[in-house]
């Protein structure tokens, strides 16, 4: 063996990698609060500035509990650089190691976190109870040490990502902007984008990803100037896609994007391959070292760098308070567009593994385990409760998921009201205006300070579905935003007109003087 090979063991591997999950399920990278303190000091509407303050605040609660930002712990993504001179001392893989850690992260019973992966994307999408496999990307370089970078992405997010095969001669800017525009909020902004152009389809798509886990250094950048085509690209994206008004949770506002990331590789003459992902407001991920000294040594980051922000700061004028145990069709008739509620009483979980088995016993003319008349239903598959909790971080999941299934619950079940995340599609508007059944949201990347709401949970149907199984809440003042009334009107589409509008009118203003 050489004087050069340096020893790892496998051991340090797999605690690393466990380390370092736990750390991103309840700390914010340090660059993402600083970036999103000056948006919420500087966002002006006020549905947009309630909830990046809710996202603040939830974050600092997080960190000082150390429980996860979001329900929604992740996919495990790993980006390994594995130096030539290093030896794994281990009789696992490499992947089987960082399986391991991931297995211990998410079982960990001091912070359990949401296990969400399915072993048979296919079929029988079982899920595998542990969250592995992760992803693992490995590539061999100079040097004897490993450099990991560990992600966990949410499922709101890489459900939006996309990929196209471009004329060289098109504008990769105008392909990226008219993609934002149509991607709704499910994945959660304000956030990040990240683009990656050239290669081959998978390369395109890995440069995206990696990409996006680079320091955010927007503010930086402008000042200093681009210094190339990928930076010129980075502002244009960042100033135009900001420009759209979609703003926090797809509610209209000045900030969407904190920050752009553009990475390239030489690609085949006849093609210009591009791939977009988004980054939530959860925005998890962490670079760690390995040089044979043992595990990785993680320090906290300094949480007096976290802004202030109390529950108190997020009250608006006009909250309408409403008891869930006495609501009426024409009490919900009476709500309107981008008001904060606050709710208290009862209601009930369902996503969409809960759904789609409601709808079988619809169809196949049997009883649903649950009388749903009058009720209102939240969208969430929460994480497992500890200790002293009624349960764990119980932020809201992508509504658009149930929206095949909204007609035929409307229409069976006497529903009054649903909560869930981002846009509805058209067809379950149409069922919202029909059964005049309203929508709310609650704020993405907002799970631990929604869960302080909740004073009580009981499981009611469905156990064998895990997160995905029907639970009646007893909540307290837990804050939503009214997103679509019982006439169809939708703040996702009014919220960003507006603001679209209002940018585009200030910045006529600033070119001619005014």
């Amino acid at each position: 063996m050489s004087k050069r090979t340096r020893i790892i063991a496998g051991e340090d591997v797999a605690r690393s990698v466990a380390d370092a999950l736990q750390y991103i399920s309840y700390y914010h990278p340090p660059d993402y609060i600083q970036y999103l303190t000056q948006a919420y000091a500087r966002e002006q509407s006020p549905p947009a500035k309630n909830a990046i303050g809710q996202i603040l605040l939830n974050s600092r609660m997080a960190a000082f509990g150390r429980r996860p930002i979001c329900q929604d712990t992740g996919l495990v993504v790993v980006f390994a650089k594995v130096g030539m001179g290093v030896r794994i001392n281990s009789a696992a893989s490499f992947a089987d190691l960082v399986n391991e850690g991931v297995r211990q992260a998410y079982l960990d019973p001091d912070n359990p976190l949401r296990p969400s992966i399915v072993s048979d994307p296919l079929a029988g999408r079982l899920n595998t109870r542990d969250n592995t496999p992760a992803v693992v990307h490995v590539s061999l370089v100079q040097g004897n040490q490993i450099e990991i970078t560990i992600a966990a992405k949410g499922g709101g997010s890489e459900n939006k990502a996309r990929f196209t095969t471009l004329n060289p001669s098109a504008s990769v800017a105008d392909w990226v902007v008219d993609t934002v525009s149509n991607l709704g909020s499910g994945w959660c902004p304000p956030g990040l984008i990240s683009v990656g152009v050239g290669g081959s389809a998978e390369k395109a798509m890995l440069l995206a990803k990696e990409a996006m886990n680079e320091p955010i250094d927007m503010t930086d950048l402008i000042a200093r100037g681009p210094s190339n085509a990928e930076e010129a690209l980075r502002i244009e994206l960042y100033e135009r896609i900001n420009a759209l008004g979609i703003g926090a949770q797809g509610l209209g506002g000045l900030t969407t994007v904190v920050d752009v990331k553009v990475a390239t590789y030489p690609t085949h003459a006849a093609s210009k391959p591009v791939a977009l992902i988004p980054q939530c407001a959860a925005n998890r991920h962490l670079t760690f070292t390995l040089d044979g000294k043992g595990p990785a040594q993680l320090q906290p980051p300094d949480l007096s760098q976290w802004p202030h922000i109390g529950p108190e700061d997020l009250q608006t004028s006009g909250v309408r308070r409403v008891n869930l145990d006495g609501l009426t069709k024409e009490e919900t008739a009476s709500w309107r567009c981008g008001e904060t509620l606050l709710l208290s009483g009862k209601m009930l979980t369902g996503r969409d593994a809960a759904h789609k088995r409601m709808v079988e016993l619809i169809e196949a003319g049997e009883p649903l385990p649950v009388d749903l008349r009058g009720r209102v239903i939240y969208y969430v598959g929460p994480v497992r409760a500890v200790r002293e909790e009624v349960v764990g971080p119980a932020g809201p999941t992508t509504s658009s998921r149930m929206d095949d299934f909204t007609e035929r619950l409307l229409a069976q079940t006497g529903l009054i009201a649903m909560v869930g995340k981002a846009e509805r599609g058209p067809t379950a508007i149409a069922s919202i205006v029909r059964h005049r059944t309203p929508y709310l949201v609650a704020v993405g990347g907002a799970a631990y300070l929604i869960s302080k709401s909740i004073k009580a949970a009981r499981l009611v149907a469905f156990e064998d579905l895990g997160m995905e199984a029907i639970y009646e809440f007893e909540v307290q003042d837990m804050p939503v935003i009214m997103a679509v009334d019982v006439e169809g009107n939708s703040v996702h589409t009014s919220g960003p007109i507006e603001w679209r509008k209002r940018m585009a009118a200030d910045s006529i203003a600033r070119n001619i003087g005014i």
